[in-house]
């Protein structure tokens, strides 16, 4: 029993840290999907909460069942070879442009947190990444491990700290001329698309090499529950310093910056943290996919990924994030209404 609720455990973390990433961990994906929305943005994050729980679990049993090397096979059974090349194509471009998103976070977090060059913090990065690799999935296990925990501890300390229960369904000026258009409606939607090839990339092999189909659903399930907290919890701190937040690139650095100079420099390092675990996730999942259809030394495929994401890095984390986070997250609704589909179709013929 001990042993099933730690794999529970080490799933969920896993999970977890594969979604937070650059974007929510800053603060930087949070506010544009949600907290630009005021009170609005709260019904956003029970959506997204939900889609989270439902294709974390639904996605690691199926992957289990037809025991999928990466999301190569996977689409490919679930959409078809015609679409499942399609997917294959999104995926692909999603995790290439959300690695160098990664990348160009660590780099903003040395430069404008620590005072340190930027070329410095991408460069730690690829040096670590590539040593990550060398362990493939249990290595992505054991970084999730450490990291996960820290994130809800800081989680919970905004909550004690920050949040505040009689301001936390405000809504300033500014905030409220952004609900004239139905973008706060589609945010969760386009929120869990753009998350979706993360967790394909990842947890698709997951599922496949673990043996236990129930440690699966409810790993997927309190996954997608941590998720939700922490989305609600960075929500309302921001929201709490809302509109002169907007103008930092990593605002959530700023709110716990009020907490003393321990703290602070203690969540850049989980910031960081989560930033590393979705950036080798998602090498991970670009890795497998190739791999799965050329022979390349591993080595050498994982070093290609990462020199060509550096040079996409150089563009700046914001720039990335801005205009890249919204395109993929459309792109990835296209996978995620397309997933729904044929999930519905294969429940339908069971």
């Amino acid at each position: 029993m001990k042993k099933k609720t730690n794999m529970i455990i080490q799933i969920a973390a896993t999970y977890t840290g594969t979604v937070v990433g650059a974007g929510f961990a800053s603060g930087q994906s949070i506010m544009q999907f949600f907290t630009v929305y005021g009170a609005y943005g709260v019904l956003g994050i029970l959506c997204s909460t939900f889609l989270f729980v439902w294709i974390g679990t639904k996605m690691m049993i199926l992957a289990h069942q037809i025991k999928a090397f990466s999301y190569q096979e996977f689409n490919v059974y679930l959409f078809g070879k015609s679409f499942g090349k399609v997917a294959n194509a999104l995926t692909f471009i999603i995790l290439f442009g959300v690695t160098a998103v990664m990348l160009s976070g660590t780099g903003t977090i040395f430069e404008e947190q620590l005072r340190l060059p930027y070329q410095l913090g991408i460069i730690i990065s690829i040096i670590l990444c590539y040593l990550v690799m060398t362990k493939e999935i249990s290595g992505i296990m054991f970084v999730n491990s450490l990291v996960v925990p820290m994130m809800l501890f800081f989680t919970i300390l905004l909550v004690v700290k920050v949040v505040r229960i009689d301001n936390i369904f405000d809504i300033v000026g500014w905030q409220n001329q952004q609900l004239y258009n139905l973008k706060w409606f589609v945010s969760p939607f386009v929120y869990a698309g753009l998350n979706f090839a993360f967790i394909l990339a990842v947890m698709v092999p997951l599922g496949s090499e673990v043996d236990d189909e129930s440690a699966l659903k409810w790993g997927g399930f309190w996954g997608g529950i941590g998720l939700g907290f922490m989305l609600l919890v960075s929500h309302f701190a921001m929201s709490s310093k809302m509109p002169e937040i907007l103008q930092y690139d990593i605002p959530m650095a700023e709110i716990i910056r009020d907490f003393g100079q321990f703290f602070h420099v203690l969540f850049l390092l989980v910031i960081y943290g989560e930033i590393f675990t979705t950036l080798i996730g998602n090498v991970f999942g670009i890795s497998r996919q190739i791999q799965s259809l050329y022979h390349i030394p591993k080595s050498w495929l994982v070093l290609g990924i990462l020199l060509a994401s550096f040079l996409i890095s150089q563009a700046g984390f914001t720039s990335l994030l801005t205009y890249l986070y919204p395109l993929f997250g459309y792109m990835g609704v296209i996978l995620l209404v397309f997933f729904s589909g044929s999930t519905a179709a294969q429940g339908l013929e069971g």
